[in-house]
């Protein structure tokens, strides 16, 4: 991105190492060897599932090939336990391409499911919009809440979320949603309005795409 496009960017990976920072210290990391970095410089030991007391899911091991149920003798066991769950990443599938890959939100509403309790940093919980803001105060001072936009294409994640918390919001069409309300290929408006009326949602713009 060119200099100037952004002050500064919070991610629900920031507000997950702050999670993983109050939690117990021997943790299980569920997701691909490749998120070990989130641990960078955190005061806790990965280790094995049998011998933690939090897991951590940054999603599936494979995503390509695997789905929540797969992980059920696991997630059961930890259930069991007691074990918390802090979920990286609340999205409960995200386009690939023109596919639909399943998320580490999926994984924590099936834990939930299974009885365990989860910790979920991400959209639409509230600790990424605190987190949001006041990284936002810091960098402008005060402002007017009013003043602020959410985007997003996700109804249970980015929609609900800016509801909740009182947001204008910019919904993106050609997002995880796309097929229920396009024909020929382009979004249809009408169906589009009423598709979100049927979801109790009513985004104050949208657009096709984000550009």
């Amino acid at each position: 991105m060119p200099d100037g496009t952004y002050d500064r960017i919070v991610t629900s990976g920031d507000v997950t190492r702050h999670l993983i920072a109050e939690g117990p210290r021997k943790v299980f990391l569920l997701g691909p060897e490749r998120d070990m970095p989130l641990f960078d410089g955190l005061d806790v030991d990965v280790v094995a599932a049998a011998d933690a007391d939090a897991i951590v899911c940054t999603g599936f091991f494979d995503d390509e090939k695997e789905v929540p149920e797969d992980y059920t003798d696991m997630l059961t066991a930890f259930a069991k336990r007691d074990v918390p769950f802090i979920c990286a990443n609340p999205d409960l599938i995200v386009e690939r391409g023109h596919r639909m890959i399943p998320c580490a939100g999926a994984v924590a509403a099936y834990y939930e499911q299974l009885g365990g309790k989860s910790r979920i940093a991400g959209k639409p919980h509230t600790p990424i919009y605190v987190a949001a803001l006041e990284a936002a105060r810091e960098e402008r001072g005060d402002f007017d809440r009013a003043k602020v936009l959410a985007i997003g294409d996700g109804m249970p994640t980015d929609v609900r979320g800016a509801l909740a918390q009182g947001l204008d919001l910019l919904y993106v069409a050609a997002g995880i949603h796309v097929a229920e309300y396009t024909v020929n290929g382009e979004t249809d408006e009408a169906i589009l309005q009423a598709w979100l009326k049927s979801e109790n949602a009513a985004p104050k713009f949208w657009m096709p795409r984000l550009a």
